[in-house]
């Protein structure tokens, strides 16, 4: 009984709307409707951009969503703004980036597996035209600040090379937030701090790194003309591991006895402490009247480093909504709708169509974007042209011991991984990654026993999984039995997604990654003048083999 009312809101959608028209509703992005006049709701001039992406932010870990860990910057801008509460992302750090970048989905760069790794010669494939070059294209000054994690085994993979004028940060996934070291494995260390296209030792000067990338806004900010338009990338690090944080930050947690949650409450206080002193630089130098702020968090919370998706299932890594829903708001004088929550469904690919039809750049029609433009969705509050989202389809993540095309009815085979939204709809197959619930009773040193008491206990061979998300937000209630008719029609909607997939980049790690060769820095390695010359090379001893031959045959 509880299953048929917590799926009737779901069912309706799927008669009334019919799957056979998923397409019907997509226009091209930034396309006007008949009847209406173009630029409705745009800014008079082409706004200031910066978008401020958080790591590892788990979805309770903000104040307005009922965390114990103070953020009043963010409560504070999220309420004047627009609150994203039907909003996703992807479950780790690359997907997320390559898809806020490019506006496509991972299928579609070839980067559905995983991150890209330090020692792996990889990178977001250099003919994806990305937000930065296309935002330039219209006069726009590109910075960015914080975590690239794109790849960098080439230098035209570098941040300079793929449309941004400066670029200070890390390339890495992840890092000593005093020191900037990395190591990727024993032996293979290496230094990653830069500024544009060298390693930035003189910025080794042991300053945190969420305050070290504030203070370089700030100074961007600063030296540009606010009459000119600005796109600013603030990536930052927190409140990725490892879990460190200047001490003053602690003052407010004493009371968490689970260290790992500790510390992580003090790197998010300096977080929103950050974002605090972005902002106020934004007005103190004249860019905040026509500027558009985005925040996101680029995946879910990882519980065992201190963060929490309750009371979402799951965590970063997982298709479960607790590792792709995200904290998520726009704040700008430009909204229509101030003080208001979008709870229409909306993807972090449709960044890139939104923000380059606001700066009044165009969308090349050759280019098959998977995002669409959602400006009026939020700052009017209409309907979201979005119905659905490919999580993802990953061929290579390990295969699901019990998955066959006999339980995707022949239509799909369900050991392999991928998840799917449609409407209220989630369909899941394959393995999913960790499913328990976390609730905050786990950060304390009370016992384990509620926790415990959330951990789900498999039946032995699922492989296949469906929610109404509408109705069941935190994935209790598994309908897949219940309505197998469902279940076939996310398949084949998978299985066309999945006919449009280019192949996977995942290549094994280059010794000649190692920091060690590269002066102890991690950076572009692979130089396309070796490979010639190893090929001339080749080629030369070829060549001469040829001659010896010809000389004995003499």
């Amino acid at each position: 009984m509880v299953a048929a009312v917590l799926a009737g809101l779901s069912l309706l959608s799927l008669l009334t709307c019919g799957y056979l028209a998923w397409g019907s509703r997509r226009g091209a992005p930034g396309e006007t409707p008949l009847g209406e006049e173009p630029g409705v709701g745009a800014p008079r001039s082409q706004p200031h951009i910066i978008f401020i992406l958080a790591d590892d932010q788990g979805f309770r870990d903000v104040g307005y969503h009922g965390s114990e860990i103070r953020t009043p910057t963010l409560d504070r801008l999220a309420a004047e703004g627009v609150k994203l509460e039907n909003y996703y992302v992807q479950p780790m750090c690359t997907p997320s980036r390559s898809q806020l970048i490019t506006g496509k989905y991972q299928i579609h760069t070839g980067l559905q597996h995983s991150i890209i790794r330090p020692t792996q010669p990889n990178c977001l494939p250099l003919d994806n035209v990305t937000l930065p070059q296309k935002l330039k294209e219209v006069g726009y000054s590109t910075h960015m600040v914080g975590k690239w994690h794109l790849g960098f085994y080439r230098r035209e993979c570098m941040p300079t090379q793929r449309g941004f004028d400066s670029f200070f940060g890390s390339l890495l996934g992840s890092g000593d937030y005093y020191t900037h070291f990395k190591c990727d494995s024993p032996g293979i260390c290496g230094y990653d701090l830069y500024e544009n296209d060298n390693a930035a030792w003189d910025h080794d000067t042991g300053i945190y790194s969420t305050q070290m990338y504030t203070q370089k806004v700030q100074q961007i900010l600063a030296s540009h003309n606010p009459r000119k338009p600005i796109f600013l990338y603030i990536a930052y690090q927190a409140v990725h591991s490892p879990l460190q944080a200047p001490g003053r930050y602690f003052e407010h947690y004493r009371s968490i006895n689970n260290i790992n949650r500790r510390r992580y409450a003090a790197m998010l206080a300096c977080l929103d402490e950050a974002i605090n002193n972005v902002t106020l630089a934004l007005k103190k130098y004249g860019y905040y009247e026509n500027s558009i702020i985005i925040y996101s968090s680029d995946n879910g919370g990882q519980p065992m480093a201190g963060g929490s998706n309750w009371p979402l299932r799951g965590s970063k890594g997982t298709y479960w909504e607790g590792g792709i829903r995200a904290v998520g708001f726009v704040h700008s004088p430009l909204l229509k709708n101030k003080g208001s929550v979008c709870k229409e469904l909306v993807h972090i690919t449709d960044w890139f169509p939104t923000l380059i039809t606001l700066a009044e750049g165009q969308l090349d029609e050759d280019i098959q974007l998977d995002g669409y433009d959602i400006w009026e969705t939020i700052s009017e509050g209409r309907r979201s042209p979005r119905v659905d989202i490919l999580h993802n389809i990953d061929p290579i993540y390990t295969k699901a011991k019990n998955g066959s095309w006999a339980a995707g009815y022949g239509i799909w085979n369900t050991a392999i991984q991928s998840a799917i939204r449609v409407n209220h709809w989630k369909l899941l197959t394959g393995n999913p990654g960790y499913s328990d619930w976390v609730p905050p009773q786990a950060f304390s040193n009370a016992g384990p026993n509620r926790w415990h008491n959330e951990r789900v206990s498999w039946s032995a061979g699922k492989t296949v999984w469906l929610f109404n998300i509408t109705a069941d937000p935190y994935e209790r209630v598994d309908l897949s039995a219940r309505y197998p008719e469902v279940v076939k029609q996310l398949l084949r909607r998978l299985s066309q997604f999945n006919k449009t997939a280019v192949p996977v980049r995942y290549p094994p790690k280059d010794p000649r990654s190692n920091p060690k060769l590269n002066g102890g820095v991690w950076g572009p390695w692979f130089k396309e003048d070796e490979k010639k010359k190893k090929s001339d090379k080749s080629k030369g001893v070829n060549k001469h083999k040829k001659n010896k031959n010809k000389k004995k045959a003499n």
